[in-house]
């Protein structure tokens, strides 16, 4: 009888004891995965980008900014894609800061022309099919035009017609 009641106070330790460690391992993996949502997936604060921002450029933000729309030819050129069968058709307009700069744009409109097809032919199909690599050409096509015309002179691309064939 005494080694029945010795049996079952051992059962009773080893459940408990089992129900603290798996406990413990939720709690842990809880705090783990906490950890690798807000250091890798989450989207960084606003607060943090807003400080960034400011601390970099002492200009005025680029979105605060309004200027002139100039639309620029379109453009069709062929990617570089290893068949060589898939073209693509551009267009564009660009907001620039003042009238010197759309004066400039079309003084300089050969070499835009000629950047630009530059850039734009070595792009492949993959290379400009997701969105982000289309935001991503945007801002190569403003860096490209702020090399040539005068930097921040060029405020923002929009991309008016795009096909991809």
């Amino acid at each position: 009888m005494a080694d029945e009641d010795l049996g079952q106070e051992e059962g009773k330790k080893g459940g408990m004891l089992k129900w603290i460690i798996i406990l413990v391992v939720l709690i842990l993996l809880g705090v783990g995965g906490y950890f690798g949502y807000t250091m890798f997936l989450a989207a960084p604060d606003e607060d943090a980008a807003t400080e960034e921002m400011a601390e970099g450029d002492e200009q005025a933000p680029l979105e605060s900014l309004e200027g002139q729309l100039v639309p620029l030819p379109v453009f069709l050129v062929n990617l570089a894609d290893p068949l060589g069968r898939r073209y693509l058709k551009l267009g564009l307009e660009v907001e620039v800061r003042d009238p010197e700069a759309q004066a400039a744009l079309s003084k300089y409109e050969a070499k835009i022309k000629d950047t630009l097809l530059l850039l734009l032919s070595s792009k492949t199909y993959d290379g400009l099919s997701t969105m982000q690599a289309k935001v991503e050409l945007k801002q190569e096509v403003a860096d490209r035009l702020n090399q040539i015309i005068g930097k921040g002179s060029v405020l923002r691309v929009y991309i008016t017609e795009m096909v991809i064939q």
